[in-house]
């Protein structure tokens, strides 16, 4: 009898592992699924509507690169909890489509993982939780010490910078960041 029990043992641990992974995946999903509804809501009413009623953030915007079918909603701030579900906006930064920089921080391995597949040139779409829509144009890139992005708060234009740790393929986090810098070309509203 006790030969089976390191097999059995070894099964349970599988199964575990397995449930596990399956979990993070479903809760992932259905944050997604909520968050688009609250994202829609909030379009649709004018308000801020939260995905959850727990939840310390609520989406303000829809980045989309349609080249390469990427989408991703935004959220207020870059609490650790925030970035678990979707990319941040960055306090202290302009809102999409105003004078100034906008800046969105999403991990490299989940919400940010397109950014691999941006070229210079491409178009990004925010869409406001307001519903105005603007068009950026990417127009460079840069990799970066975490404490020293360049990144210039107060200018005169209207910038969309995404910003992401670097190296895309590293497992442990590190002080270098990838900024993807684009500018507005047009705006719907």
């Amino acid at each position: 009898m006790p030969r089976f029990i390191p097999p059995l043992v070894l099964a349970l641990i599988g199964a575990i592992l397995f449930g596990d992974g399956v979990y993070i995946h479903a809760k992932a999903w259905l944050a997604q699924v909520l968050l688009e509804r609250a994202f829609d809501r909030s379009v649709a009413t004018g308000e801020v509507v939260r995905p959850w009623s727990w939840a310390d953030t609520w989406p303000v915007a829809r980045i989309e690169v349609r080249r390469i079918g990427a989408s991703a909603i935004v959220l207020e701030g870059t609490s650790g909890q925030a970035l678990a579900f979707g990319p941040g906006h960055i306090h202290q930064t302009a809102d999409a489509g105003a004078r100034g920089v906008a800046v969105y921080a999403a991990h490299r391995d989940t919400h940010f993982r397109f950014l691999r597949d941006v070229v210079i040139g491409d178009v990004i779409e925010v869409t406001r939780s307001d519903g105005k829509h603007f068009r950026y144009r990417t127009d460079s890139s840069a990799v970066v010490r975490f404490d020293a992005s360049g990144i210039g708060p107060a200018t005169q234009g209207f910038e969309l910078v995404l910003a992401t740790c670097w190296p895309f393929e590293a497992i442990a986090s590190g002080p270098e960041r990838y900024i993807l810098h684009a500018t507005l070309i047009g705006a719907d509203e």
